[in-house]
């Protein structure tokens, strides 16, 4: 897991009016909302004996307060009040949470996992992008899946079109279209859209990056990932997919995964298509969650004893981005700057 970047970690709906605690980055964290209600997160660990916030309940004046011994933090993580020593006794100033920047958007919740998060909580970095062209006449619905390994593996399964025939025979990739040709990719800020050209083997070389059309106004189809952890398949002008790869720890991933339309006006058959959709992107994920929960080693994927071939360029392309990451991360101007 990568610092220094806005990852989605929420949907808005899970974040009502009472703490919530979730592993996230391997770390226990407590979100809440204030009296305006902005969601905040916090190390879920109070500040006097690291007991779970997250048990605790929000106070009047727009504070969480500690259910051990009462203390009670205002939106930044500064404790304002120590009940032990009176509620009009000056509170030391080392009594603070560890704070992370949130940005709430389109129904998800963000967090900037900062290396330095004081720093960050005093100059906040650029809010996070979410796709340009889902727009207020989308709807959606989401389910949310558990995988047993870590969130770059499963990445890169939806970046990966060589294995669509195989895990996806009866539902997605049915058709046997076994040769990858490109894929095409074309690189933009944040991230990058892969063109995707499988076909049957008919016995002709495939074609590669170079050779495909990109971008290709003959189609629609598409895919999108903006790093680190979103990702999109266009799969028509009305009709999207995206998946939020929540890091839990590092073998453990929440998949938020969201069906988009804009076609179905009627808002009863509307529910009934938003179902039945959600119903069957299930399906497909659990088909890649059966073989993705398998890949070893456990955590990060680097491509340690791994042999790629030239349909794997998505994931090529994905793991420079995360090294790329990981040297601004690591160097101390990097904060705020990503």
């Amino acid at each position: 897991m990568i610092r220094n970047q806005w990852y989605v970690v929420l949907e808005s709906r899970e974040l009502r009016g009472r703490p919530l605690g979730a592993i996230r980055f391997g770390e226990r964290l407590v979100f809440w909302r204030d009296a305006e209600g902005r969601a905040r997160c916090h190390l879920d660990r109070c500040a006097h004996r690291g007991a779970s916030l997250a048990s605790g309940k929000l106070v009047e004046g727009g504070r969480i307060q500690c259910p051990f011994h009462g203390l009670e933090y205002d939106a930044s993580g500064k404790c304002v009040v120590i009940p032990a020593n009176g509620r009009s006794a000056p509170v030391p100033e080392n009594f603070r949470l560890v704070s992370y920047p949130v940005h709430e958007a389109q129904g998800f919740i963000w967090v900037y996992w900062a290396a330095d998060p004081a720093a960050t909580m005093a100059v906040p970095p650029p809010p996070p992008r979410f796709f340009d062209d889902i727009g207020p006449e989308f709807f959606y619905a989401t389910v949310v899946d558990p995988w047993d390994n870590h969130y770059s593996r499963v990445i890169e399964n939806q970046l990966d079109q060589a294995h669509l025939p195989f895990v996806h025979h009866n539902t997605i990739g049915r058709g046997n279209r076994t040769v990858v040709d490109g894929p095409g990719i074309m690189k933009v800020d944040e991230g990058f859209f892969v063109y995707v050209y499988n076909r049957k083997d008919d016995g002709s070389p495939r074609r590669t990056s170079e050779e495909v059309p990109v971008p290709d106004p003959n189609r629609d189809y598409k895919l999108e990932f903006l790093f680190p952890n979103l990702w999109q398949n266009y799969i028509s002008p009305s009709v999207r997919v995206v998946g939020a790869f929540v890091p839990v720890s590092e073998e453990k991933t929440l998949l938020y995964l969201r069906f988009y339309e804009s076609f179905m006006r009627l808002p009863v058959l509307r529910s009934l298509v938003l179902a039945l959709a959600s119903r069957f992107n299930l399906v497909v994920a659990h088909q890649d969650r059966r073989v993705v929960n398998t890949q070893l080693p456990k955590g990060e994927g680097i491509g340690a004893g791994e042999l790629l071939f030239s349909g794997d360029r998505p994931i090529m392309e994905y793991r420079k981005m995360r090294i790329a990451a990981k040297k601004r991360a690591a160097s101390p101007e990097a904060e705020n700057k990503v």
